[in-house]
């Protein structure tokens, strides 16, 4: 008996394989074009593509699905996009106005300073600089020369002394504050019963602390006193707050003592500033005028 060879039994599979995907093929073409109507080809039919329709539909149906999903992710994504860009846009928005909101609350402050203060003549001006150090306290503002400021003009906010112009360029100006060692300021206690005079400096050992000196150890002088500008020296005018005292300490030596003061100004916080391009004395307020007496009665008449 002779044995099939493989090469044989090849060819043989492979022309069935093709002879089943022609008439799959045909079956198909011919429904397409509906030239078979009869009820049993269309049965033969069904039945021989249900199961390619079948796994067709669940493979389109899947991709249909999948392309649904896509689609809904991008929509999402270019949303969340869209709103986290309105979000940053609110918050700079927020951020501008709450800025702008404090740039007139302080310029609000400096108008009415300068409405309560008429004896001064008073150049607005914001910090653009600071060199701050253990032995140099100086802020730069953007009014100078050209602007009429001067060396030595004094320089204030509404709370009170910021210091003094040490020099004036074109366009800018260098502010040595009070906190500078190197400052002094003619001082004086604002209660009425005492008026303590004494001077006011800067320390080496803090960057924002003052001392009023050479206070002797009977002065009339207590912790909660309000000091002001003496207009001693006539740099400064008189009366500009400078700070509270804290405490008060001994000096060196013993015979003589400082207060230390809490400043009137937060140097920390500085960003609006006013320059005193000029003052006056203020004029002091009069008493109402008495009302003029009524004529005596049953005056005779001069003769």
């Amino acid at each position: 008996m002779k044995i099939p060879s493989n090469n044989n039994f090849s060819v043989k599979r492979l022309l069935i394989v093709i002879f089943v995907v022609i008439s799959v093929l045909c079956i198909i073409f011919f429904a397409a074009i509906s030239r078979f109507n009869t009820p049993l080809f269309h049965a033969v039919v069904i039945n021989i593509l249900a199961p390619f329709q079948s796994v067709t539909s669940a493979v389109s149906g899947k991709i249909s699905a999948f392309g649904d999903y896509v689609g809904d992710v991008f929509y999402v994504y270019d949303e969340n996009r869209e709103l986290k860009a309105q979000n940053d846009d609110l918050k700079a928005r927020a951020a501008r106005s709450a800025e702008l909101e404090s740039e007139n609350a302080r310029l609000r402050q400096l108008l009415n300073y300068k409405s309560n203060a008429p004896q001064f003549d008073l150049l607005p001006a914001s910090v653009i600089g600071r060199n701050s150090s253990t032995w140099s306290n100086r802020i730069i503002i953007n009014r100078g020369s050209d602007d009429g400021v001067r060396k030595n003009m004094t320089v204030v906010t509404p709370d009170g002394l910021v210091g003094s112009v040490h020099e004036a360029y074109g366009s800018y100006a260098e502010v040595e504050l009070i906190t500078d060692p190197r400052s002094a300021v003619g001082a004086i206690v604002q209660r009425a019963d005492s008026r303590l005079a004494g001077v006011v400096k800067g320390t080496a050992d803090s960057s924002s602390a003052i001392n009023m000196t050479n206070i002797p150890q009977n002065a009339n002088i207590v912790e909660g006193d309000i000091i002001v500008t003496s207009g001693f020296g006539g740099m400064y005018p008189k009366g500009i707050v400078i700070g509270t005292v804290t405490s008060l300490k001994n000096d060196i030596g013993g015979l003589l003592q400082y207060a230390v003061l809490y400043p009137a100004v937060d140097f920390q916080k500085l960003e609006d500033v006013a320059v005193i391009t000029n003052y006056r004395e203020p004029v002091p307020a009069l008493p109402p005028a008495a009302a003029p007496s009524a004529p005596a009665a049953n005056q005779g008449e001069a003769k």
